[in-house]
This record gives structure tokens, sequence and C-alpha cells, in this order.
């Protein structure tokens, strides 16, 4: 299922995502700080590998998140609706 763009969403449902902004950045903060756990463990543990980069590949998924969530809160902003 594709997301829809922000600019795309109706006055509801960008108050929506408004709501679940605040959780979505726990929730990347948690995977975020597991994987780190996960590479700090694996590089004492093994030496480096390629556990040890496993955080790399998250980067790019929470930046992702995080520019969508700055488009939700500007046009939250922008129509007016908090």
């Amino acid at each position: 299922m594709k997301q829809k763009a922000p600019a795309d969403l109706t006055n509801e449902e960008l108050l929506l995502e408004a709501k679940k902004i605040k959780t979505n950045n726990i929730y990347d903060a948690a995977i975020f700080g597991f994987l780190i756990g996960v590479a700090v463990y694996s590089a004492v543990r093994n030496g480096f590998g390629w556990l040890t980069f496993l955080p790399l590949i998250y980067v790019p998924i929470a930046a992702k998140n995080k520019v969508r969530n700055r488009e939700v809160e500007r046009l939250v902003k922008e129509r007016g609706l908090r």
C-alpha cells in the first residue's frame, strides 16, 4: 500500500498523521538504538562484520520518515488546523 503525499491528504487525514508523529519518532529512536546495540555487541564479540554496519541500513528510512513528519507539521500549520 502506497502512502499518499502529505499535500494530497484531507484535513482529517492530516490531523491523524500529525497525532502519529510523536509515536513514530519514538519507534524510529527505539529501532535505531536497538541496531546500534547489535552493532556494538557484534563489534566487541566478533570484530567488524556486516552486523557492525547494520544501523546504516536504517538511516535512510529514518531520514525519509523525518522529512515526511516535517512536511505534515508544515501543512498543519499552513492550513491552520491547530
